[in-house]
């Protein structure tokens, strides 16, 4: 086959352009596919955690000083009917892997950031106004017939056929690459209904606390920032309630008004009825077609994790497609990609379904039970806020056997040639296998330096100022995270994900072999 593209997309959303940025760069040639002309202009997701602050970061876009991301140094607050405190969340501080818990943002604007970033790599060709109709897989590619979005141009519209050696399918919750694979979704049924209203005051205006959540019985609301300059309610829909009649300008500005937003002081910038589902994909991967980001997962925006996994899902499969691409990896590590990522969203979709059963209860009796068990509950923790939980990966790429492992890494700052800033900038991406004041590369054999060359991977000492090292610890991050987990060594992913770690040489040797295993490079010639 002669292929028109290494990699195929379809869907040009955040999830779909970030997976494209990340096979561009490397020189991968990718065709991105969307059947809409532009950019949906409308808020959708604005909230991200700091994974997705580290993965932006990588691009050049820097989440504590950016104009469309902002951060509040706030709690993240539950009250219930009365204003009392029912849990506090920490979304204020940072988090080990160098960034802040929480950002907000506006999701136009970060769509149109990343399309200027993909528009800058050659090897990346966007076709707007045009979808998948079919997928045909051959030995070595896939073929997508496209068609004109009939949408846009009133009938059936022109036809063309893409042929690309991988296929993945960003495409939404309605997804068709997920439906021509004929893959099976889980749905937990769950289904609740809320109003989102999307909000720009004008001038100055305040909420205090910034980002909250009221647990009233007679209407759970949530109250959160929209990105610089814009706010964000949404109101949970009764079951008696009329979607199209809550969703009115008339009823958004009557519910907007105890808020003090009107007419006068605002302007509304979207009100809409969304179903809040828990749902995944049982198979994300068939052949040379993968699915990703809401195509295979969909979970309540409780946790705030929806369009966070995706990018986590872009993340995984880039860094895999370009080693296979470039003759690297065999495409049996396409497995991990699956069972890694599908028990990382399986765990926020639960965790979110959770938060959910909290909050959207309407029954007055079974809401006072509620309010008594969390305030005793806070109470007996003297008010200390909680804080995220800590997500391990599915089985894949990594030792079950060590500690912080299957783990996003710890990042601190370094300084290298006079240059001070956090590990990834200062160092890079990539295989890695890092030792504390100590070199890696002593307690490999041959034949492991060069399965990590072939990786294009690397050994990088840390050490303590003073010392003889490739990159100063500057803040002691490493040094403290390191005799946490009784390590002398990791292993780092490039993906920020530790593979393994060590306090010897000999268990490093061991278990780098394991991760090389997983890698399936000893079927490699």
């Amino acid at each position: 086959m002669s292929h028109d593209a290494d990699v195929a997309i379809i869907g040009a959303g955040p999830v779909g352009t970030l997976l494209a940025i990340l096979l561009g760069k490397q020189g991968k040639r990718v065709t991105l596919v969307e059947r809409w002309p532009s950019i949906y202009d409308r808020p959708r997701a604005v909230t991200m955690d700091h994974e997705v602050a580290r993965i932006l970061a990588t691009f050049g876009i820097d989440a504590n000083n950016d104009p469309a991301i902002e951060y509040h140094e706030e709690l993240y607050y539950w009250k219930n009917a009365d204003l009392e405190d029912l849990q506090l969340v920490d979304w204020k501080s940072v988090s080990p892997s160098g960034w802040r818990v929480t950002y907000w943002f506006n999701q136009p604007e970060l769509e149109s950031r990343l399309h200027g970033i993909a528009a800058t790599i050659p090897s990346i060709q966007l076709i707007r106004g045009w979808e998948a109709v079919s997928l045909t897989e051959e030995a070595d590619g896939v073929t997508v017939d496209l068609q004109e979005t009939k949408e846009l141009v009133g009938n059936d519209g022109k036809r063309r056929n893409l042929q690309a050696r991988y296929v993945v399918g960003c495409d939404g919750a309605n997804s068709f690459v997920r439906e021509q694979l004929d893959i099976t979704v889980i749905d937990k049924g769950y289904f609740f209904d809320w109003l989102i209203l999307d909000v720009v005051p004008h001038g100055d205006y305040k909420v205090v606390p910034a980002q909250w959540q009221l647990c009233d019985p007679n209407r759970p609301t949530t109250l959160v920032p929209g990105g610089p300059g814009r706010r964000r309610w949404e109101f949970m829909v009764k079951p008696d309630e009329s979607s199209e009649e809550i969703a009115s300008p008339e009823s958004a500005w009557k519910l907007l008004e105890p808020w003090g937003i009107t007419k006068d002081n605002a302007t509304l910038e979207r009100s809409a009825v969304y179903r809040f589902q828990a749902r995944w994909a049982e198979t994300w991967r068939v052949g040379r077609s993968m699915i990703a980001g809401d195509a295979a997962h969909l979970m309540p925006p409780f946790a705030g994790e929806g369009m966070c996994a995706g990018f986590r899902d872009a993340l995984s499969l880039g860094w895999r497609l370009n080693a296979i691409i470039e003759g690297k990896l065999k495409d049996a590590v396409l497995d991990s990609y699956e069972s890694e990522r599908i028990h990382h969203a399986k765990h926020y979709i639960d965790f979110s379904q959770e938060l959910g059963n909290i909050i959207c209860i309407t029954d007055p009796e079974k809401a006072a039970e509620r309010d008594r068990t969390m305030k005793a509950a806070l109470t007996a923790r003297n008010h200390e806020p909680i804080s995220g939980d800590l997500v391990h990966l599915g089985p894949g790429v990594w030792c079950e056997d060590t500690a912080a492992a299957g783990e996003v890494s710890t990042q601190g700052v370094v300084e290298v040639d006079g240059k001070r800033d956090r590990f990834d900038q200062v160092v890079g991406l990539g295989w890695m296998i890092i030792g504390l004041n100590i070199d890696p590369a002593q307690a490999l054999n041959d034949d492991q330096l060069k399965s990590l060359h072939r990786l294009d991977g690397r050994t990088i000492i840390i050490g303590t100022p003073g010392t003889d090292c490739d990159a100063i610890d500057v803040e002691g991050t490493y040094a403290q995270w390191m005799a946490s987990i009784d390590a002398t060594y990791f292993i780092l992913r490039p993906d920020f994900y530790v593979a393994a770690t060590a306090n010897s040489a000999d268990l490093l040797c061991r278990r780098f072999d394991d991760v090389l295993k997983k890698l399936h490079l000893n079927s490699i010639q």
